[in-house]
C-alpha cells in the first residue's frame, strides 16, 4: 500500500516512486533560490555600497594593465609576444587575477555569509557557489571588456583560438574553486592564513608568467617555475590570443590536479567542521 507521505517510497502503480523524485526537485529548487538570493546580495553589497560601483572592478585591473605596459614599453621595444605591451599583460593577468580572485572570494565564503548560515535552508555549500558563480562572470565580463577595448583601440589584427581561450578561464576558475574550498577551512581555522595568503599573492603573481614570458626565463627557473599551475594557465591564455605561440610547457592534467585535490580535501574538512568553524 502506498504510503501517504511524498518523501516515502511506494506502490508504483500508486504513483509512490515519483514522489521521491519530486522531492528531490523541490530542494533544488529551493537551492537554486537560496544560492540566487546569496547572488544579489552579494552584488548589492561589493557594488552598490561602493561608488562607481561595478565600473571599478573594470578600472583597478585596466589600470594595472596600463601601468606595466608602459613601464616594460620603456625597457624594451617590443613586448615577448606581438607587438602591443597592453595585450600581453592583459592576457596574463587577467586570466591570473580569476585564480586569484576566486580562491579569495571563495576562502571568505564562511565569514561573509555566517549570519545567514544559522537558517535550515541556507547552507556553506550554497555559500561557496553563490561567490563562485557571481566572481567568475564578473572576471569574465572584464576579461571580456578589457581584451576588447584594447584590441580595438590598438586596431590589433588576431587569430583568436576560442577553445584555448575559454579553457584557460575555465582552469583558472576551476583552480581558483579548488584553493579557495580549502582556504575557506584554513581561513576560519587559522586565523593568520588569510593575511598569509594575501602576501603570498604578489609574488606569486610573477612567478606565473605575468609580467615575464616562461621561454624568456633562465633554464633554472623554468624548473622550478613549471610546478606553479597559474603559469600554465598564463601560457594557455596567450597561445588563444597568439596563434604563433605554442607552449608546450602546458599541461590540462597537471592544473587539473591542483585544482581537485584541494577542493575534494577542502569540501571534506568543510563538511566535517562547517559547524565548529562558525562557532569559533
Amino acid at each position: 500500500m502506498a504510503s501517504d507521505s511524498p518523501f516515502i517510497v511506494g506502490d508504483n502503480r500508486n504513483g509512490g516512486l515519483r514522489a521521491l523524485p519530486q522531492a528531490r526537485l523541490n530542494r533544488r529548487q529551493r537551492a537554486l533560490r537560496t544560492i540566487a538570493a546569496l547572488i544579489l546580495r552579494e552584488v548589492s553589497t561589493r557594488f552598490g555600497r561602493t561608488p562607481g560601483g561595478f565600473a571599478w572592478a573594470v578600472l583597478q585591473p585596466l589600470a594595472t594593465i596600463i601601468v606595466l605596459g608602459l613601464a616594460f614599453s620603456l625597457i624594451a621595444r617590443t613586448p615577448a609576444l606581438g607587438t602591443s605591451f597592453l595585450l600581453f599583460k592583459a592576457t596574463g593577468l587577467l586570466a591570473y587575477q580569476t585564480f586569484q580572485s576566486n580562491s579569495m572570494m571563495v576562502g571568505k565564503s564562511l565569514a561573509f555569509s555566517a549570519p545567514l548560515l544559522t537558517y535550515p535552508g541556507v547552507t556553506w555549500a550554497d555559500a561557496i557557489l553563490a561567490r563562485l558563480i557571481l566572481n567568475t562572470l564578473v572576471s569574465v565580463v572584464v576579461a571580456v571588456l578589457i581584451l576588447t577595448g584594447i584590441i580595438v583601440a590598438l586596431d590589433l589584427s588576431l587569430i583568436l583560438n576560442w577553445g584555448e581561450i575559454v579553457l584557460a578561464m575555465a582552469l583558472a576558475a576551476l583552480l581558483g574553486l579548488g584553493i579557495g574550498a580549502l582556504n575557506c577551512y584554513l581561513f576560519e581555522r587559522i586565523a593568520i592564513w588569510a593575511n598569509l595568503w594575501g602576501i603570498l599573492n604578489a609574488p606569486l603573481m610573477i612567478m606565473s608568467g605575468v609580467i615575464i614570458l616562461y621561454d624568456d626565463l633562465p633554464r633554472r627557473a623554468q624548473e622550478w617555475l613549471w610546478y606553479n599551475p597559474a603559469l600554465h594557465i598564463t601560457g594557455l591564455m596567450r597561445a588563444g590570443f597568439y596563434s604563433t605561440y605554442q607552449p608546450t610547457y602546458v599541461s590540462v592534467a597537471y592544473v587539473l590536479a591542483w585544482a581537485l585535490i584541494p577542493l575534494v580535501l577542502g569540501l571534506l574538512l568543510l563538511r566535517r567542521y562547517h559547524r565548529d568553524l562558525l562557532t569559533r
